[in-house]
């Protein structure tokens, strides 16, 4: 929702103990978006079919017709008959000020995926922003089940018990944050980027326009961010795109930082279209851009 105007018009700041106010916006826009479906459209995309676990609300139809479109089977989402999916409700002034809210719909109810049949040696995982309980259950199960996963926790973080949040990423390939949030990370667990690395295989700390760091046991390799072909047009969901070109990486057996570059070719691409699923590049778009943009480092 666009609002034309600014919010700091009609706000008094004497008044903001008693703030009632109603803003008259431009229209309402939805699209959808939820870290499961924007990593999942970003792989489709590069050719691979995902398994979605989370729970969705009783507005299911759309988003299930959706991702069949991307050859996508639903089968694994739970249905939650007496909630709307999770949704945020985002209203922007012309000053680029936002006031959001957010419900969490059925994202309060674990998705309750069993793992039975699944091959560990055939599957990578990524635990992302969702249902906590989720997050904690999977991430012992993975453990468990000898499967390689991503912790990718981003905006769950502020309620997270800092006890579980330093179980659940033990042994984890990747661990996975912008750097806001790694320094949360570090600040909730105590541990430092070095101890980090004794418990996950790598960290990647992305860095929006300035790009991302891999780090090992054996130093940092700094990944640039790759200039999309336009504009700039949305930078919302770019993170996700990201994650879907680094598992595609993973999968064709790459090392760390040329899965991360495919990750930033991904999410180049994500920055050029308003929403997060609304950007499409064909494979051999997508390696050529690679090729344009990486060549000369290999070169050099």
């Amino acid at each position: 929702m666009d609002f034309p105007g600014k919010f700091s018009d009609h706000i008094m700041p004497d008044k903001l103990h008693i703030l009632n106010v109603s803003f008259v916006v431009n229209g309402l826009v939805e699209r959808p978006g939820g870290t499961a479906g924007n990593i999942a459209y970003a792989l489709s995309l590069l050719g691979e079919k995902s398994i979605i676990l989370a729970a969705i609300g009783k507005d299911y139809a759309p988003y299930f017709q959706r991702i069949e479109g991307w050859g996508i089977s639903y089968d694994s989402i739970r249905i939650i008959d007496s909630e709307f999916t999770a949704g945020a409700y985002i209203t922007t002034d012309m000053s680029d000020n936002q006031i959001t809210g957010f419900n969490p719909g059925a994202m309060k109810y674990p998705s309750l995926y069993k793992f039975d049949g699944v091959n560990p040696r055939e599957a990578i995982a990524i635990l992302s922003a969702g249902n906590v309980e989720d997050m904690i259950v999977y991430s012992v199960a993975y453990r468990d089940r000898g499967i390689p996963f991503i912790f990718d926790p981003a905006q769950s973080l502020p309620i997270w018990d800092n006890g579980k949040l330093a179980t659940s990423l033990e042994g984890a390939k990747i661990l996975i944050s912008n750097d806001y949030e790694l320094e949360l990370i570090m600040d909730k667990t105590k541990f430092t980027k070095v101890d980090l690395l004794k418990r996950v295989g790598a960290i990647i700390t992305t860095k929006a326009e300035h790009g991302s760091v891999v780090i090992t046991s054996h130093g940092e390799t700094q990944i640039p961010a790759v200039k999309p072909d336009g504009a700039v047009v949305d930078p919302t969901g770019a993170g996700d795109a990201y994650r879907g070109g680094l598992i595609k990486g993973l999968i064709l057996g790459k090392d760390l930082v040329e899965s991360a570059r495919m990750g930033a070719v991904s999410a180049s691409y994500a920055v050029e279209c308003q929403g997060t699923q609304e950007y499409h590049f064909t494979i051999n778009a997508f390696d050529a851009r690679f090729e344009r943009h990486f060549k000369s480092l290999r070169k050099g």
